[in-house]
């Protein structure tokens, strides 16, 4: 693009290869913004709440997967329009920062830009309503901390946790045993919690799968899994108060650099090579005897005749163990990896209470348990389910779990669910509006507007008439002045949330607001729109 000047000094704009490109300018471009981002907020509006619909998407590869979390549903669809990208992003940083509340706040974005397009037509200009978004967000945000209510818990008393986790759990396809998940992800990160420091490093909860079982079957196990078993099938299944040795080099005698050449010609050379081999391995083995390990965990493989030996030296070992796993397990256990053989000393040595090989069903599906270990701040939740993505979706849905927990352990307010939250901030931004005086306040009354957007899917995805459960929650917070009414999606036969349990993260609503507001604005604020034409 460029701009020239014609004879008269009337500024014009040439574009390069004018022909192949369209261009929108003004309103007709910030219109065909709104309905892209309204697109991709219509797809999501189903998936939200307790009874939302769950969404099948197939990969070009033919992997096909189904889930109703918002960010997984947005990473995995093909998105080619711009503004549609922004809806992915914004659902990503959500989910990144909070890690709950990604359906929702992009339906949030898609009700701000639908109240937007009407300001739009009565003319009101784009920076004004973006202004007035603006002050309206920090209304509602500000509210929110009002109406928020502090949740005392200690690690002894974990139930208000399992309570919060319990409504993230609710909207997703494991809601049959939300109790017991939501049990197993509060006492995941309370294990791993530094509860003086309000501080969590999920890294240290592992989260494995294993086709077959049932969704009940789901355990926490205070230690790692491995997903591999002994080396030798004759090894022993079964090493109280193992003392394990952690290893990065291989369990093998060296290989000669290809460079060289060893000619072996007669029968002694090859049979004193071998000796000279076995004497080699001998020496690693009573390396390890030698520092008291009772078990061997390596990053590398060995050859058969290895395992034979290990065998007979009766030191039990596991081989092709990720490195992942190899930090976990040395956290877990307390022990050092050791990367050369010399360097193998008792201290270094991790130590576990218990270490067992487990089988699954009839096949061969064998896992190694090390439990009880010297330091429990790494744990692992075992998930069984009856297909593969079934065991994805619980996957993603206990991520949510973790997540909720983490953030109220940073920090502990709550405000309730159900659009509780959402109708008592519109109220409070709608009664603001009056105190504004410039076109700011039809801004923010679209704003408040846009707010109800939430609740009215909410009873709309459950089955409710939407505008008549709408206006009746609303007058009963009008009435009895209280923010705990939301909607009844479980039919329950109450509104009330806090008889309901339905709870949500401060910081995870306010975090919804504040980036819905902000993608908005953006979208809103341009004007002037040149693409490459479709051929």
């Amino acid at each position: 693009m460029a701009l020239a000047f014609d004879e008269y000094g009337r500024p014009f704009i040439i574009l390069r290869e004018q022909e192949q490109k369209t261009r929108l300018r003004g309103i007709d471009a910030q219109k065909s913004n709104i309905s892209a981002g309204k697109a991709v907020a219509r797809i999501l509006r189903t998936s939200l709440g307790p009874k939302g619909m769950d969404k099948m998407l197939q990969s070009p590869d033919g992997e096909v997967t189904i889930t109703n979390d918002g960010a997984t549903i947005l990473e995995q669809m093909d998105v080619d329009n711009q503004i549609a990208k922004l809806m992915v992003e914004l659902s990503r940083s959500q989910d990144y920062e909070i890690g709950d509340g990604t359906t929702g706040v992009v339906v949030m974005a898609g009700a701000l830009l639908e109240q937007a397009e009407r300001l739009l037509e009565r003319g009101i200009h784009p920076i004004r309503i973006a202004e007035g978004y603006e002050m309206a967000s920090r209304i509602a945000v500000e509210h929110l901390e009002r109406i928020a209510n502090k949740f005392e818990f200690s690690a002894s008393n974990i139930e208000p946790l399992v309570q919060t986790c319990m409504t993230t759990l609710s909207s997703k396809i494991v809601n049959r045993c939300k109790r017991s998940l939501a049990e197993i992800a509060v006492n995941a990160v309370v294990a791993v919690a530094d509860l003086e420091r309000r501080d969590v490093n999920l890294e240290l909860i592992k989260v494995e799968g294993k086709v077959g079982g049932k969704l009940e079957d789901t355990e926490l196990i205070k230690g790692i899994i491995v997903d591999k078993d002994m080396s030798h099938p004759q090894m022993p299944k079964h090493i109280e108060d193992a003392k394990i040795a952690i290893l990065t080099c291989p369990f093998e005698p060296p290989k000669p650099k290809t460079k060289h050449k060893v000619d072996i010609d007669t029968v002694e050379k090859f049979q004193n090579l071998r000796e000279q081999e076995q004497k080699y391995f001998d020496d690693m083995v009573q390396k390890c005897k030698d520092v008291g390990a009772t078990l061997v965990i390596c990053q590398w493989g060995f050859d058969d005749e290895a395992n034979h030996l290990l065998m007979h030296r009766n030191l039990p070992a596991v081989r092709w163990v990720g490195g992942v796993e190899l930090e976990l397990i040395a956290i877990a256990t307390g022990g050092r990896i050791v990367p050369r053989f010399q360097e193998l000393t008792p201290e270094k040595l991790g130590k576990a209470g218990l270490v067992r090989e487990k089988s699954f069903g009839t096949t061969k599906d064998r896992m190694i348990y090390i439990e009880h270990c010297a330091n429990s701040r790494a744990v692992t939740i075992f998930i069984r389910g009856g297909n593969k993505m079934m065991i994805e979706e619980t996957k993603r849905s206990i991520h949510d779990a973790l997540c909720v927990a983490r953030n109220l352990i940073r920090n502990n307010s709550i405000v309730y669910g159900g659009g509780a939250a959402e109708i008592s901030c519109s109220l409070a931004v709608e009664a603001a509006a009056d105190r504004h005086p410039g076109v700011e306040q039809y801004a923010i009354r679209a704003f408040a507007d846009a707010l109800d957007s939430i609740p009215m899917a909410l009873a709309e995805n459950s089955g409710l008439q939407p505008i008549e459960t709408l206006s009746a929650v609303k007058s009963q917070q009008i009435k009895e002045n209280n923010p705990w009414c939301g909607i009844d999606c479980n039919d329950v036969g109450t509104n009330d949330m806090r008889e309901q349990n339905v709870f949500e993260t401060l910081i995870g609503k306010q975090q919804q607001i504040l980036l819905a507001t902000q993608v908005v604005k953006m979208i809103l604020k341009i004007d002037d729109v040149i693409s490459p034409s479709e051929y």
